[in-house]
């Protein structure tokens, strides 16, 4: 019989993080600044086609307007950006890293990275209701080699992610009982679409760091598009 328990997938991805992270900082450290800034320049352009390739297979006008909007509304009203700031600081302080600082942009851009997409939903609500962790199993692949990359040109902020990845695909793996009536194939295509849309944000921000997009706050949106028929 094949070793399963809810969380399993969380697990492997949240370690699969951990490691990634580890390999890029260790490699981090013989790369002259000229290498990072190549390194983070590949990563932000891998990670806006990315997203450019997931919305526009799916692309709906109405539901990219309405979602934003109104997702982005709540996000500043609810100021997920700056929890997602402060938690990070939090984190920076209490790991011994209060001298780097780079630390914060690091952990919430890596955060929102591994985070935000169909995969984790779908994994971590396959993970508990059908036993089948591969989707996360998966993922937990890709985000270690993502993970690598950044940590390589952002710091180690961006290993602290698989603490983001924890909380919020465990979330899902434990209220999946109540979330699976809501995940009908539209609403997974719409999620994917608004999903890619924010991952495209998180690529332009890592490419124009000058001029950050409030990704965290748009964060909502994900709701109003799991709802939007």
């Amino acid at each position: 019989m094949e070793f399963h328990f809810a969380g399993l997938g969380t697990l492997v991805n949240v370690a699969g993080i951990i490691i990634g992270g580890l390999i890029g900082l260790f490699g981090g450290k013989f790369l002259t600044e000229k290498f990072q800034r190549t390194l983070r320049d590949a990563c932000a352009l891998a990670v806006i086609f990315l997203g450019a390739d997931g919305a526009l297979k799916n692309l709906d006008t109405m539901l990219l307007i309405v979602s934003l909007i109104g997702g982005g509304l709540i996000g500043e009203i609810m100021d997920i950006d700056g929890k997602f700031e402060r938690l990070g600081i939090w984190l920076r302080l209490h790991s011994g890293n209060d001298s780097d600082s780079k630390f914060v942009d690091a952990f919430v851009t890596a955060s929102l990275t591994v985070c935000i997409g169909a995969m984790a939903v779908i994994g971590a609500i396959n993970d508990r209701l059908l036993h089948d962790a591969t989707v996360l199993f998966a993922k937990a692949a890709l985000d270690s080699i993502i993970i690598l990359v950044m940590t390589a040109s952002l710091g180690k902020g961006c290993i602290f992610s698989c603490i983001s990845v924890g909380i919020f695909q465990g979330a899902i793996t434990f209220g999946a009982g109540f979330l699976e009536p809501f995940m009908t194939e539209i609403a997974l295509a719409n999620l994917s679409t608004i999903g890619s849309v924010l991952i495209f944000g998180v690529g332009v921000n890592l490419l124009f760091p000058e001029k950050k997009i409030s990704v965290a706050n748009f964060l909502p949106a994900l709701i109003f598009a799991c709802l939007w028929n």
